[in-house]
């Protein structure tokens, strides 16, 4: 389905005062026929026309439509797609196409059309109120959009469990595919976002794991969902616009906005980043105190201050490791006999 824009009929308001003027001069005829012929037996020549447009000329006035910047319209007629309306103005078209958008009632997250049914119903009345109601409500939004879906649990590629939400701001670009190629657009490009999450997600680890390969090249890498989040959300992104191109819609930008560990896991996974950087701490205190011991060792062997032993610079090693590598403050016992 390719779609065609309808250049023409931007002459609505033309054809709004052509049809108020008929009925005005259909008024007139019919009160001059009553008062020429009496009410018992008008004047046809006059009153028959009047009485003629009065009962069918609230039709034409179908084919009046008004769009805002960012609209579109798409109509058809009897069946047959004829064109979509897009850009600001007045239009009048044929009174009996009808519009179509089987997404017009669809609200994901915080995507919405562009006139819900309620502020429709609120300031639209009269004879033609609910046709009239039907147009506002079937118009396709053509501003960007943003689609937030609920939060998804997803194993990653280690088998961990993960919570994940993405944003995916969208656009339709072409009318025609969006309602016609798909059966509803809203709904087909919600179920596309979920499962190019689940898809982009079991390719990674949560944080970086040895002998994992994200990219596909055979090589290990570095990638993970915590690190590389605009990677991912870009592969997230191309992945989806992918699926949804045939729909006619265009996939602009895509964030993850929440990640985390699943509740069954969150604590051990929690206990496991204590663990290690508990070991990064020491191992950093273990290579910082042996420096220190070494420059000790060397200042006093280059300055003579004193000889010791082997036995002796083990001792001294062993408490000097023990002062630098404890937890609690040393208490120093003073040696107030001989060397020895």
């Amino acid at each position: 389905m390719e779609e065609k824009i309808i250049t023409k009929g931007k002459n609505g308001m033309l054809f709004l005062i052509l049809w108020i003027a008929l009925y005005a001069a259909a008024v007139i005829l019919l009160v001059a026929g009553i008062s020429k012929g009496g009410e018992d037996s008008p004047y046809l020549p006059f009153f028959l026309p009047g009485m003629i447009w009065i009962c069918i000329g609230w039709i034409p006035f179908a084919g009046l439509k008004i769009l805002k910047p960012q609209e579109a319209l798409v109509l058809t007629l009897f069946g047959k797609y004829i064109g979509t309306l897009k850009g600001e103005g007045f239009y009048y078209v044929n009174p009996f196409c009808q519009a179509v958008n089987p997404a017009a009632k669809t609200h994901l997250g915080q995507s919405g059309d562009v006139d819900d049914s309620e502020r429709s119903k609120k300031y639209l009345s009269g004879f033609n109120s609910s046709r009239e109601e039907n147009s506002v409500t079937r118009k396709i939004s053509l501003k960007a959009m943003t689609l937030s879906n609920a939060k998804q649990k997803v194993n990653d590629v280690l088998g961990n469990p993960v919570e994940i939400s993405v944003a995916v701001i969208w656009k339709v670009r072409d009318t025609a595919k969006a309602v016609f190629n798909v059966d509803n657009y809203k709904e087909y490009l919600s179920l596309q976002a979920d499962a190019a999450v689940r898809d982009i997600v079991k390719i990674y680890p949560y944080d970086v794991a040895p002998n994992i390969d994200t990219t596909g090249d055979g090589q290990a890498d570095d990638g993970s969902l915590r690190g590389s989040t605009t990677v991912v959300a870009e592969r997230i992104r191309a992945m989806i616009q992918s699926k949804v191109a045939d729909a006619g819609l265009e996939i602009t930008e895509a964030r993850i906005t929440y990640l985390a560990y699943a509740p069954e896991i969150a604590a051990a996974m929690l206990q496991r980043q204590q663990a290690s950087a508990v070991i990064d701490a020491r191992k950093m205190i273990v290579d910082g105190a042996v420096g220190m011991v070494e420059m000790a060792l060397e200042r006093l062997n280059e300055n003579g201050v004193v000889e010791l032993d082997e036995e002796r610079k083990a001792a001294m090693v062993s408490n000097l490791l023990v002062v630098l590598c404890g937890n609690r403050d040393a208490q120093p016992v003073v040696n107030s006999g001989g060397l020895y």
